[in-house]
């Protein structure tokens, strides 16, 4: 061992005891350590120290050992006696920055050490030390002194841990008759504390003046505890000498730490510290005190059941058992907190331990959890689930909980999820409550369509699978509540894996688990729902209505799926159903291109005629109307035949509307279509069916027609050029198609077929054909006009102004082109078509 030593001495000491001057030194220690020790080392004799002591009254002489840090980092171990009638002698080791005493003793441990001497070394220098590492104090012999002084104990752990954290707190003077007894306190103080804290805990052995000792633990004799009771602010006085008991102490850890000394495992402290919790944690040192069978107090109990509920990894399975055997006494006292951590401990144990173990520990919590609010009854349940308590102390249980438990089930202000809780704690005890749960079934069936995922907890799932009596009315409200709300219910069976016994019907239900969301052909997963329901709508028409919401979500049936449902299934289960609705709309809000629409509308007025309300029945004769004009069935009459049936089924819905007006129109536009109809539709100043011409006229169909016909050319320009006074609609329209419409379409044609369209149109009025003619002029002058102006642009001159026209014939409003008038003579003359065929 190379650490360095110092000696020295004091023939008069202060009243302070200071005065000690060195005497020996060992090479190479620091002065400014020499200075410091200086300081540090002092000595009162006590006041009843003889004047010239004999050899045994010097070995009675208290002994001031001491532990303190110096300036450097260092630390100082210094051994003070008294060695003569006037002499005193300090021995003291110098510990530099990071280093320790041999096999790293903490510094107390060297208080009987071989090296000490009394006296300085005749040559002048120290001889190295070459002693063993000191033993230290054994512990057993602490465990004894530890016993003897129980009752400071637990307030002595709990001053020494607050001076270990905070260097304001006041210091702890132990008052004992010898130093050798103040050495044990801070033996047991250094084997309680974490490693790194107990190697820098400064102490003392003894002091003259305790109130003025710098270090954190002071020995005082019973001589001076009288003076220290006005130091109250700076000292925490512990008097081992007295009789008054030692006051309550709020700190877990130092009573644990109290009951282990107690108990003769200070190894424990060992453990403890390589445990998680952190320093001056009670959980794990509770624990271990607990699995080796010292008796703990609640809030020990507690905190050992917290941290392994927390950390139960941590220890091995021998101990984990043992722990929990502790913690599962029926005998001990636990608060609330303690059963809380218990409970919270169960789900973590049954990977580690054996189901009985962790089942004895759940029946000792069981009543607990049953009378507590809150979540702490699933983690029983679950426990109790896995191996249940023995038949003696489950008749026991059932005997004490049978009233608490039947009205924790009725009480309708509990939650679903602890109700059923509760539920399942009766089947595991057997308790009856059959006449309950249809009750329960009422309650749960709605909070579980609701929340599914807060519901469905595993213990809620475990006691509906093993209670008959709760799963069958439980399915039966799902099945009703599956009826009005197939959506949910299909929402919720996504989520929670419910089985449905044989003996029960549950097409509905079903058919709600059996949902995977449309897909391809929506008809034949319908059918497919139906058949996983197990009922023919037939049977059980509802079923239907539940296979259409399901697949369709809310969404109306295509105008082709709605008349293959109506195919399968006939028109009774619709009726019945109250689906039949579903296909009329199906029908009323298909698209106006859609080619089925007009046959389901037939199917709907053959099968349903009597239940349709008038509106709905003129709405489906439009449209059946609007099909009997597209396949040319239709008889003459079309304009007012069309306004007649939009009136008997106003408000049409926008595509009914639409498809037979449009198919008027494009009747209308036909090469075959009677004189009189384009008559009626013009003088009818019915804005819809004008707007629906005005779209035929301008679909592909007709712009093929006009690129390909110079015979259908001249119709259109006759047509839209004829009729000016008939209103104002229809002039607006005949303005927008001649310039939209014709004027492009002319623009397109070969010079031999502008001459064909202005032969057919003189063959029938001469005057027509020359408005022909201005019309395709003015047509390519505009054309003419705009590439120069975009010649124009291109070079950078300014366009040229548009080329003159000839003015036309008669009144015009540009840029129409001429229109003829016919005088208002009743009857008015049919329009001036050209000779078909041409």
């Amino acid at each position: 061992m190379s650490l360095a030593q110092l000696h020295l001495t004091s023939a008069l000491p202060a009243p302070d005891g200071s005065g000690f001057r060195l005497v020996a030194a060992s090479p190479g220690v620091p002065e400014d350590v020499v200075r410091e020790a200086g300081r540090l080392v002092s000595y009162v004799p006590r006041a009843a120290a003889p004047a010239r002591p004999t050899s045994a009254d010097l070995a009675a002489e208290p002994v001031a050992f001491s532990h303190s840090l110096l300036a450097d980092g260092g630390r100082l171990l210094v051994r003070a006696v008294r060695a003569g009638a006037d002499r005193y002698h300090a021995h003291a080791l110098h510990v530099p920055p990071g280093a320790q005493l041999p096999g790293g003793a903490p510094p107390v441990a060297a208080w009987d050490a071989p090296w000490w001497t009394s006296a300085a070394p005749p040559t002048g220098a120290p001889d190295p030390l070459g002693a063993p590492p000191p033993e230290g104090f054994r512990g057993d012999a602490l465990a004894r002194f530890a016993a003897s002084r129980a009752t400071w104990l637990p307030a002595f752990f709990a001053d020494v841990r607050r001076a270990s954290e905070d260097e304001d707190a006041p210091r702890v003077v132990v008052v004992e008759r010898g130093s050798g007894d103040v050495a044990r306190w801070i033996a047991l103080a250094t084997a309680a504390l974490p490693g790194p804290r107990a190697q820098r805990l400064t102490f003392t052995t003894y002091a003259g003046r305790p109130s003025d000792a710098p270090q954190r633990i002071v020995g005082a004799l019973p001589e001076h505890a009288r003076a220290l009771t006005g130091h109250r602010h700076r000292i925490r006085l512990h008097d081992a000498t007295g009789s008054a008991a030692a006051a309550p102490v709020d700190d877990t850890w130092a009573r644990t730490a109290a009951r282990v000394w107690r108990g003769a495992a200070p190894h424990l402290f060992d453990e403890a510290e390589a445990l998680p919790g952190g320093d001056f944690a009670a959980g794990p040192l509770a624990a271990l005190a607990l699995a080796a069978g010292i008796e703990i107090d609640t809030d020990g109990r507690t905190a050992a059941a917290e941290w392994a509920a927390d950390h139960v990894d941590a220890l091995d399975a021998d101990r984990l058992r043992r722990l929990v055997a502790a913690l599962g006494e029926p005998t001990a006292h636990r608060g609330a907190a303690a059963t809380a951590a218990l409970i919270r401990l169960l789900p973590r144990l049954a990977p580690r331990l054996r189901a009985p173990a962790v089942a004895s520990l759940a029946a000792l919590v069981l009543p607990d959890a049953v009378r507590a609010p809150g979540g702490l009854l699933a983690a029983v349940l679950d426990a109790l689930h896995e191996a249940a308590p023995d038949d003696h102390r489950t008749g026991n249980l059932a005997a004490e909980l049978t009233t608490e438990l039947r009205a924790g089930i009725a009480d309708a202000g509990h939650g679903e999820v602890r109700t059923v809780e509760l539920v399942g704690v009766a089947g595991l005890l057997g308790v009856d409550c059959a006449d309950l749960l249809p009750a329960v079934a009422r309650r749960l069936a709605p909070a579980l369509l609701a929340a599914p995922d807060a519901v469905w907890t595993p213990a809620v799932r475990r006691t509906v699978e093993d209670s008959f009596d709760l799963r069958v009315p439980l399915l039966g409200e799902l099945e009703e509540r599956a009826r009005t709300d197939p959506a949910a219910a299909a929402a919720t069976l996504a989520r929670v894996g419910l089985r449905f016994p044989e003996s029960q019907t549950l097409p509905h239900l079903r058919m709600c688990a059996a949902a995977r969301g449309a897909g391809g052909d929506r008809v034949a997963e319908a059918n497919a729902l139906l058949r996983a329901g197990r009922v023919s709508p037939v049977d059980d028409p509802a079923v239907l209505r539940t296979a259409i919401r399901l697949v369709w979500r809310g969404e109306r049936p295509g105008a082709a799926e709605a008349a293959r449902l109506l195919a399968q299934t006939g028109s009774d289960p619709h009726r019945a159903a109250g689906t039949w609705a579903e296909l009329v709309r199906a029908a009323l809000d298909g698209h106006a291109a859609d080619p089925d629409v007009p046959e389901l509308a037939a199917h709907l007025l053959r099968h349903f005629s009597l239940d349709l309300d008038a509106r709905a029945r003129g709405a489906l004769r439009l449209l059946t109307f609007a099909r009997d004009l597209e396949t040319g069935e239709a008889p003459p009459g079309w304009v007012e035949e069309a306004r007649e049936r939009r009136a008997a089924a106003a408000p049409v819905e926008p595509p009914v509307l639409e498809r037979a007006f449009l198919a008027v129109a494009h009747r209308v536009l036909a090469d075959d279509s009677p004189d009189d109809e384009l008559f009626a539709l013009i003088h009818s100043d019915d804005r819809e069916l004008l707007a629906a011409y005005r779209e035929a006229a301008a679909s592909a169909r007709v712009r093929e027609r006009l690129r390909a016909s110079p015979a259908y050319v001249a119709r259109c320009f006759a047509a839209w050029n004829s009729y000016q006074d008939a209103g104002a609609a229809w002039r607006e329209t005949c303005a927008a198609l001649l310039d939209q419409v014709l004027s492009p379409a002319v623009r397109d044609l070969s010079g031999a077929d502008l001459a064909a369209a202005r032969g057919v149109l003189g063959e029938a009025n001469a005057r027509r054909a020359e408005e022909f003619r201005a019309f395709c002029r003015r047509g390519a002058f505009e054309r003419i006009g705009r590439r120069l102006s975009l010649r124009g642009r291109a070079t950078g001159d300014p366009a040229p102004p548009p080329p003159p026209t000839d003015p036309p014939p008669g009144p015009a409003t540009p840029p129409m082109p001429p229109m003829p008038t016919v005088p208002p003579t009743a009857p008015p003359p049919p329009p001036a078509h050209p000779p078909r065929g041409g």
